[in-house]
């Protein structure tokens, strides 16, 4: 296998090393992506020699050499890396390749060589292996279910069905269960209490896939990390906390959103409490990842927000969390001011506080920008830094500050209009004190899955977030088409939920990456194509009968005009909203602008559009077909 450093990489185009590459590099040199590797997840040999990092924008597997970095091999790859697991006895390491047919690749560690191809379901993601290495579980994020690959049989042996968009997962050490985080809530966002939206996580028994669900408590959503500690007694989360009940009238003190981390007690399957990441008057913004050191002394989670490596003692965190009474730190003592009001808990209590951590977690300011993925390997803890193209390198000591590295997986990259857009969109900074981005409410650039009242058409009616997919192609912006254009939006958004004053060219840079974003092919398509029963919607949705044309036409499914369709709901001030763009709107449930049906079957049965209420059962399975097609 040919070593070369990154620099000859990237000037030459990518560096081929799997037969019939020549061609794949030479499309790669085209694409623009091309220009940033984009680190994003990472694996450590147990000898901690070799760091395996996936590279998303160039689709490449990187191995590089520890400690000095003196060489750097690469693997390309068929489609952009999502996550890697080495197998323990560190010869085998698998990779996720995310496409609408997704593919696992089984790579010989040494050698650099793809021995074996899997096939799996959209968007592959956080491939884990069982302990001992015969079965291996990937996550299909937007087929909303875990492939169980048997890697004597050399297939894949079942799915088990998860909640929505499964994104990481954990095996327990003794491998019979695996604990998986589900990206979104998957529930109404229109209501309160205990039917509250909140992600979940997907708990399956590894023996029988039998599946169950922990839900985590009220606005949890954009779980993105997951991991059991060692003694395999509790899962760990990392993991935004929206308090979408609240008006925007403030962000300080997480008002808006929380940055949180769950402690979930396995044998109960139970919250043991969720707590805040955030400092007293600092964000700790966007969570993504989260490992424990092999000797349970700490947990850490990367934060993508703010460029740092929260470093928690977990044995004090767990004695802490154990002592505290059935009765918690309330939400509405906290936000009427009152930090002595104890209530009594209703499973939806969280020991909120900002500043909680304080004493028992130390916040690691990063060179790079943008972390990600978390590795561990005794007391070196490496992350990606996926926008500087590089890995930090942690080294964790007890007694004294935790010492830091840079490891350059190549020159680092000059940013065009459009990355820096995705940069700053991502970037916590922007806002007073750091406590959220716009990713915060906008994963991907697309929603969260919540209500929230932004106070841009009066209080107290809270609207759905939209994804921000071709927001630009699509004026007015918002469900009540109250800002004239998506520019307006943006700059709207900076100062009136950031927070802050940023310079314009910070805005443009944003516009130009969300006018670059393009849509996932959709899981109910065939082959890339509409199905018969779709197509049998396809006509019905262009017929005069059901005239779901006339306000949704194509290709945007959309006529940018406001209609009163019969939804205004009681804390609404207004009957008509913007029609919204039908384009993916199989991922940006729940639907109407109040987030109160969570299919587009429950719509279209129930919400009395068009005229689907007119339909037989088999033409409106037939119209959703379509409808979740585009």
């Amino acid at each position: 296998m040919k070593a070369a450093g990154f620099g000859e990489w990237l000037r030459g185009g990518l560096l081929v090393l799997a037969a019939g590459g020549s061609a794949w590099a030479s499309e790669a040199a085209r694409t623009p992506a091309a220009a940033y590797l984009g680190p994003s997840a990472v694996a450590v040999s147990g000898d901690g020699r070799v760091l395996y990092a996936c590279l998303a924008d160039a689709r490449a597997l990187a191995i590089v050499d520890l400690p000095d970095v003196k060489a750097i091999r690469t693997v390309r790859l068929p489609a952009e890396p999502t996550g890697l697991t080495l197998r323990r006895d560190g010869q085998r390491i698998y990779v996720t390749c995310a496409a609408a047919a997704s593919s696992v690749l089984e790579i010989d560690a040494a050698a650099g060589e793809i021995l074996a191809n899997f096939p799996a379901g959209h968007t592959a993601t956080a491939p884990a292996l069982a302990p001992d290495g015969q079965r291996l579980y990937v996550c299909n994020r937007f087929d909303h279910d875990v492939s169980v690959i048997d890697l004597e049989q050399r297939q894949e042996v079942a799915r088990v069905a998860a909640v929505r968009e499964p994104i990481a997962a954990a095996v327990s050490p003794d491998g019979r269960e695996l604990w998986v985080a589900n990206l979104l809530p998957a529930s109404p966002a229109n209501r309160f209490g205990v039917l509250a939206a909140a992600a979940a996580v997907t708990v399956v028994d590894t023996r029988t896939l039998q599946a169950a669900q922990v839900r985590l408590i009220t606005g949890s959503t954009s779980v993105r990390g997951i991991a059991f500690t060692p003694d395999g007694k509790y899962v760990v989360l990392a993991h935004i906390l929206a308090r979408y009940h609240m008006p925007t009238i403030r962000v300080d003190s997480s008002w808006m959103n929380g940055n949180a981390l769950t402690v979930i007690d396995v044998g109960r399957r139970e919250v043991l409490n969720t707590v805040l990441l955030d400092g007293f008057v600092e964000g700790a913004a966007n969570p993504w990842d989260i490992a424990c050191t092999a000797d349970g002394r700490w947990i850490c989670v990367s934060h993508a927000g703010t460029n740092e490596l929260s470093v928690i003692d977990a044995p004090a965190l767990l004695a802490t969390l154990r002592r505290l009474p059935l009765v918690a730190f309330s939400n509405a003592a906290f936000f009427n001011g009152n930090s002595d009001g104890y209530s009594a808990s209703t499973g939806e209590d969280v020991v909120n506080a900002p500043g909680f951590l304080a004493g028992i977690r130390r916040r690691v300011k990063l060179s790079g920008v943008g972390p990600r993925g978390l590795a561990v390997r005794g007391s070196q803890v490496y992350a990606t830094e996926y926008f500087t193209d590089s890995i930090a390198a942690v080294t964790l000591n007890a007694e004294t500050e935790a010492s830091l590295r840079s490891l350059p997986l190549g020159p680092r990259p000059q940013w065009d209009e459009v990355r820096r857009g995705e940069v700053l969109f991502h970037d916590g900074r922007l806002c007073l004190e750091c406590w959220q981005s716009c990713a915060s409410c906008h994963p991907d650039g697309r929603a969260d899955a919540l209500n929230w009242d932004l106070l841009n058409d009066g209080e107290g009616n809270p609207k759905n977030t939209l994804s921000l997919l071709w927001s630009h192609r699509t004026a007015p912006a918002m469900a009540s088409g109250v800002r004239p254009t998506a520019e307006a939006a943006v700059r709207s958004g900076i100062k009136h939920i950031l927070m802050t004053e940023r310079p314009e060219s910070e805005a443009a840079a944003i516009d130009a990456w969300l006018q670059s974003l393009q849509p996932v092919p959709s899981p109910a398509l065939v082959e890339g194509r509409l199905s018969p029963a779709a197509e049998r919607g396809r006509q019905l949705f262009h017929s005069d009968r059901c005239g779901c044309a006339k306000c949704h036409p194509a290709p945007l499914y959309t006529d940018r005009k406001t209609h009163d369709v019969g939804s205004r709901g009681e804390l609404d001030e207004r009957s008509a909203f913007d029609t919204p763009m039908l384009v993916e709107v199989w991922r940006t449930a729940p639907y109407l602008h109040d987030g109160r049906y969570t299919t587009i079957e429950q719509l279209l049965a129930e919400g009395k559009h068009g005229g689907a209420d007119k339909l037989s059962e088999e033409e409106l399975a037939a119209l959703v077909q379509f409808v979740l097609s585009l």
